[in-house]
């Protein structure tokens, strides 16, 4: 392989076109676009008038891969199809870089995960909120031990407002048979990664989620979820594509104090840590304090988390990086099917009206009853097709 590595993308909508465009800006000095690869004409035509004569295009996967033009693959196709052609690609001996979420049930993600194995190539996933500086300086903070451990999550993520017609954009949206799943499938996989990435998995879950509860869907638009940890921490998260304003914010409760990360809609972001002023976790003032409304005392600290993140690009640039070096990837692809227990443990318990036990989840189930929504969910008629639209400031922080 040369000092770069050939990238083809498979897949030109919203992200595939998007990380076109950072690409031909030469944000991933390391990554030659050499192909890219739809069904839909319209987008090739795009593809040719943007990219160039030098870029070659393909309307079958398979081919691109087979080219002998590429060395490693981006799959942005939709989410059903993500595991079936990272799993080609691999077995073909390309890397693979894997859009969010990984897949759509745990059942087929697992598969991907033992050919990742069985293939040894480098496989990784567009968790591109990694890269985001107040979640890495969260991170660093609970790591470091300095707050002691965890003991309550709360995280309320409203600002992915979606109006109707966003779902009318496509066919495929909003049906269990075309997308698999709602905001938690399509907008907050990169929160459920940064809570288990941050937080660690829960233990157990249980969930009340909303079914077209404020669009004309079918899949879930509304979700409140209560998490359980190993080490008897809990949580909250709650999410929803109909909150406007929204709001987002990350709170942590730790035995030596706490931690929120805010990100407002409109711009700035908070990351704001209170610490013990003497060390003393709450266990130890509540065991000797002798005021009956004595209470620890805190420093509060403000940390600038005003970077700017790497994104998407940052995501890339790692994985070749790794390709040519073995660096470190900023997220392996096999941690995806984290996030995704975490969305299945939530539909399931909604499901069934059960706690989710998170640590012997039931594949089997939920891939039963995923089917059975399946097998009933609707097509929309007079579907307004859109062109892909500018995303470059949808995930990032």
């Amino acid at each position: 392989m040369s000092n770069k590595v050939r990238l083809g993308i498979l897949g030109l909508g919203n992200m595939g076109s998007e990380h076109c465009q950072n690409l031909k800006a030469g944000k991933c000095p390391e990554i030659e676009l050499t192909a890219v690869c739809d069904v839909k004409p319209a987008r090739l035509d795009w593809a040719k008038e943007t990219l160039g004569e030098g870029v070659a295009r393909f309307t079958d996967a398979e081919a691109m891969m087979d080219s002998g033009k590429i060395d490693a693959i981006l799959v942005a196709v939709p989410h059903y199809d993500h595991p079936k052609y990272s799993i080609m690609a691999m077995k073909k001996g390309l890397h693979v870089m894997c859009e969010k979420p990984a897949g759509v049930y745990t059942k087929q993600v697992l598969e991907m995960n033992k050919v990742a194995d069985e293939c040894g190539v480098t496989f990784a996933i567009m968790m591109n909120l990694r890269t985001g500086v107040p979640y890495q300086k969260l991170k660093e903070i609970i790591e470091s031990g300095e707050l002691g451990n965890i003991r309550r999550v709360n995280w309320i993520v409203t600002t992915w407002y979606r109006p109707q017609a966003y779902y009318d954009s496509g066919d495929w949206r909003a049906t269990w048979s075309g997308e698999g799943g709602g905001v938690l499938l399509n907008q907050c996989p990169h929160n459920l990664d940064m809570l288990q990435w941050i937080c660690g998995m829960p233990s157990k879950v249980t969930a009340h989620l909303h079914f077209g509860k404020w669009h004309d869907i079918e899949v879930e638009d509304d979700v409140t979820a209560y998490l359980e940890y190993p080490n008897g921490a809990t949580g909250v998260f709650i999410t929803s594509t109909a909150d406007a304003p929204g709001s987002n914010r990350f709170e942590i409760t730790f035995d030596k104090g706490r931690a929120i990360v805010e990100l407002p809609k409109e711009g700035g972001k908070f990351l704001t840590v209170w610490k013990s002023a003497n060390g003393m976790t709450e266990q130890e003032f509540s065991a000797t304090n002798t005021s009956p409304f004595g209470s620890p005392k805190f420093v509060k600290e403000e940390i600038d988390v005003n970077a700017s993140s790497t994104s998407h690009p940052g995501v890339l640039n790692a994985f070749a990086a790794n390709i040519l070096r073995g660096e470190p990837l900023l997220a392996d692809g096999r941690e995806g099917i984290n996030g995704l227990t975490l969305s299945n443990a939530m539909h399931l318990s909604a499901w069934t009206g059960k706690t989710v036990d998170v640590e012997n989840f039931d594949h089997d189930l939920y891939y039963e009853e995923l089917m059975r929504r399946v097998a009933t969910s609707r097509r929309k008629t007079n579907v307004v097709e859109t062109a892909p639209v500018d995303m470059s400031n949808t995930y990032g922080v």
